[in-house]
């Protein structure tokens, strides 16, 4: 019988009671994640495998790897060897980890999990773990890739919800993640996604998604990247982008002080078509180390942005991966997060300066406060693009989409609700001004106001003033005067019968 979404979420959720109590809950996604991924890989190559040796008629042809659209499993490494170890699994399990990147040079690491360091998983409890996986296959006969990858990231999404606070560096809530990626939509065969920031994958998974479910599209004629200092987060979105097959590539290290995408000939970034990121908010970066940067990244003014406030540093960053149509042809899009104070602080004005007089910025959407598990702080999109619509040129589009008609209060946060984030884009869409909610303005308005971008500025954010009936209210008001006459009366009987004064 073949598994609902719910029940294969149940199914791979339930690892983590098997391991509840013997690591700490930040540590899950190590443990669980990469054997979730290895079993998924191992069940349909072992079922590519069967079809193989059927056809080829000789195993060892059959090992061919180029026969396989997914990792090799070196023999002896399958899941039903790992499943008939008893006496040392953690020792099976990181031996089969390494020779699965042995023999797959591109999946180094991504199996970074080391069992034997991990004291409290005992054969006991591995055992168990290997036990619980295997009541399923994961192939792609038996659990469809789109529901197998939707399973993978809802796994991810409940890790983060356990972790609290920790968790949000690594995951950003999926209503969010949408509201991106419907901001730069439009997409096209070939075009190129990126996330500087990339985290555990999902501004780059929602975009495959909305190209086929929206778009009709074959997400598989997209390509991906990514980069990722976390060495155990980078693990997770390779493995993501893996599970869901996409063409994708993520790298390690910084962007802003190791930028991986280049194009060395030109001492250039990589542009793209696309970039989506939700950068760590006003966090120190390498100011120092980058006075003279290479690839011209912090051109925008002389001074570069704080060393201990780096937001201007990855938006300008992200400004030069964007396609540009006079040497790509096509320009590019990004939608960012960012906090509030990248709108109006006055130190930063001269960032915004440059960006606004390059009519890059074509809109900034003002979100409610506490959507993030890490961040309680309002925060707001910014989006950029190099090749604005001729009849949007020389205006910004600001949407207040911060309060109560757009967004619900959950038990520990907010989220923005499916009509509020149609709300949003689609007074983007039609570049709309909506009393209280949208204006598009012009530069030489925002020129006026020195170039701050507080959304309040430009569309008036407070709540209206009820209407006020008179004849009611002075009606009420007789009819509560009467009450309190009536009131006066009977005490002044109590106070003549109890002989008060």
């Amino acid at each position: 019988m073949s598994l609902s979404l719910p029940d294969l979420d149940s199914h791979l959720f339930k690892c983590a009671d098997i391991i509840r109590d013997a690591v700490d809950p930040t540590d899950y996604k190590e443990f669980i994640l990469p054997l979730v991924y290895y079993k998924a890989i191992s069940d349909e190559y072992e079922k590519q495998y069967k079809k193989n040796v059927e056809k080829y008629g000789d195993e060892d042809l059959a090992r061919r790897p180029k026969l396989y659209d997914v990792p090799v499993v070196p023999e002896g490494y399958l899941w039903e060897d790992l499943r008939s170890v008893s006496d040392n699994v953690d020792q099976a399990l990181n031996e089969a980890f390494d020779a699965v990147t042995d023999a797959n040079p591109e999946l180094q690491g991504v199996f970074r999990a080391d069992y034997i360091d991990a004291d409290a998983l005992d054969d006991d409890r591995l055992g168990k773990l290997v036990e619980h996986l295997s009541t399923h296959d994961l192939d792609r006969d038996s659990i469809p890739p789109d529901m197998l990858g939707e399973a993978y990231m809802d796994l991810v999404r409940q890790f983060a919800e356990e972790e609290g606070k920790s968790g949000g560096q690594f995951f950003t809530p999926p209503h969010i993640v949408n509201l991106c990626v419907r901001l730069v939509d439009d997409f096209e065969d070939g075009q190129t996604f990126h996330d500087p920031t990339v985290g555990s994958g999902g501004m780059l998974i929602e975009a495959a998604r909305y190209y086929r479910e929206e778009q009709g599209g074959d997400p598989e004629k997209l390509r991906f990247s990514g980069q990722e200092i976390n060495p155990d987060i980078a693990a997770i979105a390779k493995m993501n982008l893996s599970i869901h097959g996409l063409n994708g590539t993520i790298e390690r290290e910084d962007s802003l002080s190791k930028p991986a995408f280049t194009n060395e000939d030109e001492n250039e970034l990589t542009r793209f078509d696309r970039v989506l990121a939700n950068f760590p908010f006003s966090a120190d970066w390498a100011k120092d180390e980058l006075q003279d940067d290479p690839y011209n990244r912090f051109d925008w003014h002389e001074k570069l942005p704080r060393a201990d406030r780096g937001d201007y540093a990855f938006i300008q960053h992200i400004a030069k991966q964007l396609n540009i149509p006079e040497k790509d042809g096509n320009g590019g899009k990004a939608a960012i997060v960012i906090p509030h104070g990248v709108l109006f602080r006055k130190h930063e004005s001269k960032y915004r300066k440059a960006m606004l007089e390059n009519d890059m910025v074509e809109a900034i959407v003002g979100l409610p406060e506490n959507l993030f598990q890490n961040n309680s702080i309002p925060s707001a999109v910014l989006v950029l693009n190099t090749d604005k619509p001729n009849e949007r040129e020389n205006e910004v589009q600001f949407i207040h989409a911060a309060d109560e008609r757009f967004y619900k209060e959950l038990s520990n946060q907010n989220e923005l609700t499916e009509g509020g984030l149609d709300h949003i884009v689609e007074n983007f869409r039609g570049w709309t001004t909506e009393e209280r909610v949208s204006r598009t303005v012009s530069l030489n308005e925002i020129r006026e106001n020195e170039h701050n971008l507080n959304i309040a500025l430009y569309v008036d954010t407070t709540e209206p003033e009820e209407n006020i009936d008179v004849k009611e209210e002075l009606a009420k008001l007789r009819e509560l005067q009467s009450e309190r006459d009536e009131i006066e009366s009977q005490m002044d009987q109590h106070m003549e019968a109890l002989n008060y004064e």
